[in-house]
């Protein structure tokens, strides 16, 4: 005689329809956040330091970036790229954005990286 399946001992939760999912962002979605902040920070040390003091970031920022401007080591230098994209994720919408704005290429005024 067969042996019924065994019954799963956890509870089963019930689907989330839509209308009642988190409006939080996927673990995807805050990692593309995150590595396009760090790919501001890149633009950052690119800058020279006249350029650097136009955009008026804050005081912890502005360090990191010279900090990391300073570093010549490449795993310093990966750490601290990092560390410029945790401040980044720290600052307030309007002063990333305009930190967004000064870097936009093709802009009159924009701080463009030194090669």
């Amino acid at each position: 005689m067969p042996q019924p399946p065994p019954q799963d001992p956890r509870p089963r939760l019930p689907a989330l329809s839509t209308a009642d999912a988190p409006l939080t962002p996927s673990t995807s979605q805050r990692n593309r956040g995150a590595q396009a902040l760090q790919a501001i920070g890149v633009q950052l040390v690119a800058l020279s330091a006249a350029q650097l003091a136009r955009l008026d970031l804050p005081e912890a920022l502005h360090e990191a970036v010279v900090a990391a401007q300073r570093m010549r080591a490449h795993g310093a230098h990966t750490r601290q790229m990092q560390s410029i994209g945790k401040l980044m994720r720290q600052l307030e919408p309007t002063v990333l954005s305009r930190v967004r704005v000064a870097l936009t290429p093709g802009r009159a005024g924009t701080p463009r990286p030194q090669p």
